[in-house]
């Protein structure tokens, strides 16, 4: 912890100083907040930062709540065999890397003779001619949510299942005799037995919304959606590496840290005003 957590984090210095690889981090000249007020006034920070949000606020709405509708869905199964074969085919995107997704998306969106998608939109009269959907930035924020909550939606309801798992079965056997159906025992049974692993996990996930998905935003990134497209941890990545920036891409990376720690506990401290026994600390 100590050797790749925290004495890493020396180089946060860079923020606040003109930094030269050659002079190093205790070398280079202190100059106080100057990366940060070029920073605000860069229009590119602004935009990257827009976009930022915009895609974790719908991961998190949409997101959030897809993995405890499909972990309540597959509580209901009776049949053990087939419920099991759903959870591993839902388990699968997970394992496989963005690179790959980027290429089905690719295959599936393009406009050749491989493109999918506007295959079937053509041949069905939807579409007269194929749209290029991943050169389009209106397209790009849905593309990446629904890629994203695809990819999650399985490993996510794990968590889920396991907390659905530890209920006590005598609850339902109850509802059961007062004439409870399906419906009323997870909306009165399941939801508030699980309610505090809900919690939980939306504090870390309301952690992250000023976190991207670098991976996901760098390979369908392109200079035609870049508009949409570029976040915050590309734009560090253009600014340190491409353009050797090193400590406008430190404060960028410092400001986002920083509003994600506030977040967390703002988050959390509504939590425990709305329920004592919730939050994490």
């Amino acid at each position: 912890m100590l050797i790749f957590s925290y004495y890493p984090m020396l180089g946060i210095g860079m923020a606040f100083q003109d930094y030269k690889i050659g002079n190093g981090v205790f070398g280079s000249p202190w100059v106080g907040f100057y990366q940060f007020e070029m920073l605000f006034r860069d229009k590119s920070f602004w935009n990257a930062l827009r976009n930022t949000v915009y895609l974790s606020a719908l991961n998190l709405v949409i997101g959030f709540w897809i993995p405890i509708i499909f972990a309540l869905l597959l509580n209901e199964i009776s049949n053990v065999r087939y419920k099991r074969i759903v959870q591993t085919c839902s388990y699968l995107p997970h394992f496989i890397s963005w690179v790959i997704v980027a290429s089905i998306l690719h295959l599936w969106l393009g406009t050749d003779y491989q493109g999918v998608i506007n295959n079937i939109l053509v041949k069905i009269g939807l579409l007269k001619e194929p749209i290029p959907f991943l050169t389009y930035k209106e397209y790009y924020y849905s593309i990446a949510v629904i890629s994203n909550v695809w990819k999650g939606t399985g490993w996510g309801s794990i968590i889920y299942l396991a907390a659905i798992t530890l209920v006590d079965p005598e609850l339902y056997e109850a509802a059961t005799v007062d004439g409870a159906n399906r419906l009323r025992k997870i909306w009165h049974i399941t939801l508030p037995s699980i309610r505090g692993t809900m919690v939980t996990l939306l504090i870390l996930s309301a952690g992250g919304l000023f976190r991207g998905n670098f991976d996901q935003s760098y390979l369908l990134k392109n200079s035609f959606n870049m508009a949409r497209s570029d976040i915050l941890e590309t734009y560090v990545l253009r600014y340190g590496i491409s353009l050797g920036r090193h400590s406008l891409s430190v404060a960028a990376n410092l400001f986002q840290s920083v509003i994600n720690v506030i977040i967390v506990l703002a988050v959390n401290f509504s939590a425990k005003l709305l329920d004592r026994d919730s939050g994490i600390f």
